[in-house]
């Protein structure tokens, strides 16, 4: 009995059953069915156009095929033992509904153009979805930061309490760094939505099948002009792994933030107990189980991408089955991904800032800039006053007070241009309004930031 497989004519021995396991990849790739049957669909009316099938075959070709996706949508398509990939199991099943008319859809067409166009047909809906979970984060960020826009916290570097910025600040630096990401995936998105299609297995189509026409049915913005190229790039996933990669280490940066913020030693924040979870011997404890756990998927994402990486960097040129081993990782990634920007979009809906705990951390060593600021007011230079300031620093610590319980006369013995205005520094809203040039942290510039934020994600709508 002949072979059934689409490979099968050229052999006569059975395959090592291991090696059929091995070699299959319907568990994972059947992801795919609406994006192979979209694509075979759209090649039929190309097959059509070439001459190669009559109207009447097309017609029952394509009415085929909607019935194999309607069988999917249901939940009632079977895969049986010989579907190796998703190509496979719906040629396979459109077969047994419309007969021998359906061993012309392969004609020209090779499962290298086949399953790359599938890829970038399933890849560019999911970058859709991740696209709005990116705008609704960062709507989300921005209409929390213009409600809460008074509170004052510190601001840390080197996790040393710093100068005080606005609650509002702090969140807004992740809505801009979330904002980076929706720009640069609008870019990858261009790169994947390019049509293989007609590549064939990596020469061309022989029946002058019209590949502008095959584009445009599938919505791909242009043809992949070279058929070598077509079949085998993979470059769009390895950006594409990389930039998951990169959203994600932004998301475990806001992870670590607010984990930290959310100890009993700051007491800044506390998350909704629909993201926390309890300890199975503690009763007190409220951990950070969905913040940790996105810190965690950051490592998971990156050795997707590391993973590729390695399996793309060493291949010769055209097709190699190694590229079977793009799918997994991207699957996991998309699928990963996508929960953890919803995630995270929930998280910071739901938590709880105390303001009088942002109001307990903050201490007059945080003024210790503005107190020099005050110096360069009255014309010494900056170099100077940085000094004189870390004098009064010392000094209080000396004296095992704050910087604002020195007086008047200690800080003139320091530098005889301190006066009694000196009092103005130690205000938190003064030392925070100080800062008006574009991207501080007064309230003017905060809510530039938020209006040229709400102006941005509005405009997506």
């Amino acid at each position: 009995m002949a072979s059934k497989k689409l490979w099968g004519g050229r052999f006569t021995g059975k395959t090592d059953p291991l090696m059929e396991a091995f070699d299959q990849s319907i568990n994972y790739d059947r992801i795919m069915y609406k994006a192979d049957i979209t694509g075979s669909i759209a090649y039929v009316k190309a097959i059509q156009k070439a001459g190669i099938v009559t109207p009447e075959e097309s017609e029952l070709m394509q009415s085929g095929l909607s019935q194999v996706l309607q069988e999917w949508e249901s939940g009632s398509f079977q895969v049986k033992p010989g579907d190796e990939d998703i190509h496979t199991a719906n040629e396979r099943r459109l077969s047994e509904l419309i007969g021998s008319a359906a061993g012309k859809l392969h004609t020209g067409r090779s499962r290298n153009d086949q399953i790359a166009t599938d890829f970038r047909l399933w890849l560019r809906s999911q970058l859709d979805l991740l696209l709005q979970y990116l705008s609704s984060l960062v709507k989300t960020i921005t209409e929390r930061a213009s409600v809460e826009i008074d509170i004052i916290i510190p601001g840390y570097t080197h996790l040393q309490r710093a100068q005080p910025v606005r609650w509002s600040h702090f969140l807004l630096n992740y809505a801009f760094l979330f904002q980076a990401d929706y720009k640069r995936l609008q870019q990858i998105y261009e790169r994947v939505n390019q049509s293989p299609l007609g590549c064939g297995a990596l020469a061309g189509n022989p029946f002058g099948v019209d590949r502008e026409f095959l584009a445009a049915e599938l919505g791909f913005e242009n043809v992949i002009q070279n058929s070598i190229h077509g079949v085998s790039d993979r470059d769009y996933v390895a950006e594409f792994l990389f930039w998951s990669s990169l959203v994600m280490i932004h998301i475990s940066r806001l992870a670590e933030d607010l984990i930290i913020y959310s100890t009993a030693e700051f007491g800044l924040i506390k998350l909704a107990d629909a993201y926390s979870t309890g300890s199975s011997i503690m009763p007190q404890k409220k951990n950070p189980d969905s913040l940790e756990l996105l810190r965690g998927k950051s490592g998971r994402l990156f050795g997707n991408m590391s993973g590729f990486m390695m399996t793309y960097k060493g291949l010769p040129t055209s097709y190699n089955k190694d590229l079977q081993e793009d799918k997994e990782p991207v699957f996991d990634t998309v699928s990963n991904l996508s929960s953890s920007l919803q995630i995270t979009n929930s998280v910071i809906a739901t938590l709880h800032i105390s303001p009088d705990a942002a109001k307990a951390l903050l201490t007059d060593d945080m003024l210790a800039t503005d107190l020099a600021d005050y110096l360069v007011r009255k014309g010494v230079p900056f170099r100077e006053t940085h000094h004189v300031s870390g004098r009064a620093v010392q000094l209080a610590e000396q004296r095992n007070c704050q910087l604002s319980q020195l007086t008047l006369a200690d800080l003139q013995t320091l530098h005889p241009l301190f006066e009694k205005d000196v009092e103005n520094v130690w205000n938190f809203e003064n030392c925070v309004e100080n800062r008006q040039s574009t991207g501080g942290t007064s309230k003017n510039c905060v809510n530039k930031q938020i209006s040229i934020l709400t102006n941005w994600f509005n405009s997506l709508e």
